[in-house]
């Protein structure tokens, strides 16, 4: 046990130690992970830190992760076969994987430490958490979408849910070999998009909602105008006349959000041929 304390505290001293060298013009998280790749073996070296070569790896990857990532969660945000990534408290994790839900052995020191990834989150993006601000959502550099939750809202500790931005299409004909789609289904779709008629599609978390939105813009004709209206932007469309938007939420006071309904209402003034909204949810109506 003292040996793993020894351990901790020596990773926390060459975190310490980086993290004062940290710079204001390090603002990316990839100039980041540069800069402490750099320092990590000078630190090392400097501290005379007797390592076994596996040893030093790990550390590395593990102090990599805490100063330029998103702490113990980065190698299942790397991992490209997750597509949801939850944080419940310090002590469970959880990934969606293939549409299942399954645990990880991944855990966070305590709450502290998942405060202080919360926060490495949500600064770069301008949001902020507290006692009279519990909740967030935002965008990852990447695409993806990250809702945070703090007490007193969330009476089991902080929670981080990250939907990952997996940038993967099909086609029909892979739908309808991957039987999610029969050839007469396909070309009714096909005859609804190309008569502009309305359509909405509607399902539960990973029931292939963009990826069916995303298949069926393909048969927009490329001579239209078409806006798109979404919380994260998601969607594929290879279309020339293409406009994408996306709302944005409020500040740390509330200000400055910009919401579905808006930009719908905008949109009107700005001559689309086709008005593609990638999400609505329960709580929003929209008059037109």
């Amino acid at each position: 046990m003292e040996s793993i304390d020894h351990m901790k505290q020596v990773k926390v001293e060459v975190m310490n130690s980086i993290s004062r060298e940290f710079s204001d013009d390090i603002v990316s998280m990839e100039e980041q992970r540069q800069f402490v790749s750099q320092r990590l073996d000078e630190v090392f070296d400097n501290m005379g830190l007797e390592l076994e070569a596996s040893q030093r790896e790990r550390f590395h990857y593990e102090i990599l992760n805490e100063l330029a990532g998103y702490g113990p969660i980065q190698p299942l945000l790397d991992d490209q076969g997750n597509s949801e990534v939850m944080v419940m408290g310090a002590k469970q994790v959880y990934i969606e994987r293939k549409g299942k839900l399954l645990d990880t052995n991944i855990v966070f020191d305590d709450d502290d430490h998942v405060m202080r990834v919360i926060n490495r989150i949500l600064h770069p993006l301008g949001l902020q958490v507290d006692w009279e601000n519990p909740t967030a959502d935002g965008r990852l550099p990447d695409g993806s979408r990250v809702n945070v939750v703090i007490p007193p809202v969330s009476i089991d500790g902080p929670c981080i849910t990250i939907r990952k931005f997996l940038n993967t299409g099909f086609s029909i004909p892979e739908l309808i070999e991957f039987g999610s789609l029969t050839e007469h289904i396909a070309e009714f779709l096909e005859a609804c998009v190309r008569t502009r008629l309305n359509i909405l599609i509607s399902g539960n978390t990973s029931s292939g909602k963009t990826t069916l939105l995303n298949v069926l813009s393909g048969f927009i004709p490329d001579k239209e105008r078409i806006l798109t209206i979404e919380d994260a932007a998601e969607l594929a469309l290879n279309q020339k006349f293409l406009v994408r938007l996306e709302t944005r939420p409020g500040n740390a006071d509330g200000r400055g959000e910009i919401t579905t309904r808006q930009l719908v209402r905008n949109s009107l003034r700005m001559r689309p041929d086709r008005i593609i909204v990638g999400e609505v949810r329960g709580e929003e109506t929209i008059d037109m």
